[in-house]
């Protein structure tokens, strides 16, 4: 039975003090609600291609953090770098010690950690065009440190330092996706942000394989100096791209704010215009009645505090379903007699099935919704996690078992990224609300940060021969986390698919459970055109013993 909510009363009643032409900016506030719901991906395309461009471009950064996350992992088997940053063992060869890998891989976190705090208050504070002009110049000046890096000391400088700007960019193009595209490319620019990561570490492990033959300091020092191309023609580009409209409606600039739109559509009409820049001033007047603040917070004050969990839950599920097995493949199939060459022109192979898979996920999104595909995902991959487990307990002397094992690991790969890995960016980009949308996005990555240190602890202790040596039966533990994954994505999840910013605040004000949320009809505007008559939010047609059991489940 279909259920429908409006806005509170209050709510309403504050929304008409802080707009002046109140009559006016609800009528074209309506106007481009029903232009975004009618939009086809088709007419998105013909009219934003400006938009995307520009988001595009801004995402491009992400390619830099996949690169070097590929980089410094294979650079410790190369035999060059160990012998200029490492200590030569007892059989004459260097070798990087555990710990400084530990440092290394964990410094790198804990830059971003400190950008990703930074961007929470500079893209709010100064904008998100500034912002990234910043970090890109940082990332330049950065480059050179670990170019001319002399000891190990100064990776790890190097390390810090470059997690700062990659902590802007992992969450500031995300952001700028969300608010430069309408409601019908949503999902597909902010999905590319995903597949910029995914084509980092495929850029990677070719310049790897290419410079794996070379005896000179030159094989790990060009790959460090080809971070230099990224940089700079974004930056570029940046002096030229249009601010945020929703950041400029935001900060009070609405004249600004219609610049931006122009240059974001093509050939827009003056109607068009004052009907966008209308609904994202309702929207921000509906937000601030909701909440007044934009502090870090207030992202954890009322109904914001559950549009938090959800942000910060769906990202730390990357880290949770088990997706840290997927860097293993070449593991076990070098176990299996796979030379270490073709080993590495597997994992190559791998991570162009996960660049496919994040393309896949464009086509499947549209049709299947967010929630459905990243529970199916996480369905599919507890799954693959039981029978990788299972073959754990075959003899690794059995050939066949750990073919199968790679294999496994390598469909596995597939399906995390054509669902949960892009579908993460769409629900995190959605879910927040406009006005605390930089810091939920923040927080929610950084909580994704601190698994991926707790993973790159734990792993190596699974399977190290010298620690508890479980191998592929690590994936019954990855399995029982990605059955608690499940249950909560079940119960918390909801899906944002087709809805504007404005409704899906509706629909979170008044607690409409997840489940609910796909078949729940919204107006932000009900009780707007009459004054005298305004309507407390009200859940229509649905059974109120069946909406207390939600509550219930969910509390």
């Amino acid at each position: 039975m279909e259920a429908k909510v409006t806005t509170e009363q209050d709510v309403l009643e504050n929304i008409h003090r802080q707009i002046d032409n109140y009559d006016d900016i609800v009528a074209e506030a309506r106007d481009a609600t029903a232009a975004e719901h009618s939009m086809t991906l088709r007419e998105g395309l013909r009219r934003y291609p400006k938009a995307i461009g520009w988001s595009v471009l801004l995402s491009t950064a992400i390619i830099m953090e996949g690169f070097d996350v590929v980089l410094l992992g294979s650079f410790y088997a190369l035999p060059q770098f160990a012998k200029k940053y490492g200590v030569q063992a007892a059989d004459g060869t260097y070798t990087v010690t555990a710990a400084w890998q530990a440092g290394l891989s964990n410094g790198a976190q804990v830059g971003e950690i400190i950008g990703l705090a930074l961007n929470g208050w500079a893209s709010e504070r100064f904008g998100y065009r500034k912002t990234m002009i910043v970090s890109l110049s940082a990332m330049i000046c950065f480059i050179f440190i670990p170019f001319f890096a002399q000891n190990v000391q100064m990776l790890l400088a190097a390390e810090i330092l470059q997690g700062i700007p990659w902590g802007v960019f992992q969450t500031l193009t995300t952001a700028y996706a969300s608010e430069v595209s309408p409601v019908a490319l949503r999902p597909y620019l902010t999905a590319y942000v995903n597949l910029c990561w995914v084509l980092g570490q495929v850029i990677a492990s070719g310049v790897l394989r290419g410079v794996l033959n070379w005896d000179s300091q030159w094989a790990y020092r060009v790959p460090f100096a080809l971070q230099w191309i990224w940089p700079l023609p974004i930056l570029i580009g940046c002096f030229f791209a249009p601010e945020s409209p929703w950041w400029l409606v935001r900060t009070g600039r609405v004249d600004q704010a219609r610049r931006a739109i122009r240059r974001l559509n093509t050939n827009p009409t003056e109607a068009e215009i004052n009907a966008s820049v209308a609904l994202m001033i309702h929207t921000n007047a509906l937000e601030k009645s909701m909440t007044e603040g934009t502090s870090y917070w207030d992202c954890f004050r009322g109904v914001d505090l559950r549009r938090t969990e959800i942000a910060a839950g769906v990202w730390a599920i990357q880290n949770l379903c088990g997706s840290a097995f997927m860097g293993y493949s070449t593991f076990f199939l070098e176990q299996a007699g796979l030379a270490t060459s073709n080993a590495f022109n597997m994992s190559i192979a791998q991570y162009a099935i996960g660049a496919l898979g994040t393309i896949s996920s464009w086509f499947l999104m549209s049709h299947v919704g967010r929630r459905r595909l990243y529970l199916v995902g996480l369905l599919g991959m507890f799954v693959m996690l039981i029978v990788i487990g299972g073959m754990g307990w075959i003899s690794k002397e059995n050939t066949g078992s750990q073919w199968a094992i790679g294999a496994m690991l390598l469909c596995y790969t597939a399906l995390y990224d054509s669902t949960v890995g892009p579908v993460c960016y769409c629900l995190v980009a959605e879910i927040s609300s406009t006005r605390l949308r930089a810091k939920t996005v923040v927080i929610a990555r950084i909580v994704y940060n601190i698994f991926g240190i707790i993973n790159g602890v734990i792993m190596p202790y699974f399977l190290n021969p010298t620690a508890l040596n479980w191998g592929a039966k690590t994936g019954l533990f990855w399995a029982g986390m990605c059955s608690l994954c499940i249950l909560w994505t079940f119960f918390r999840v909801p899906e944002p698919k087709g809805r504007t910013y404005g409704e899906l605040d509706v629909l979170f004000e008044t607690h409409v459970p997840a489940r609910r949320f796909r078949k729940t009809v919204v107006d932000q505007f009900e009780g707007d055109a009459n004054h005298g008559h305004y309507r407390s939010h009200q859940v229509e047609d649905v059974d109120s013993k069946e909406k207390e059991a939600f509550d219930h489940i969910e509390a």
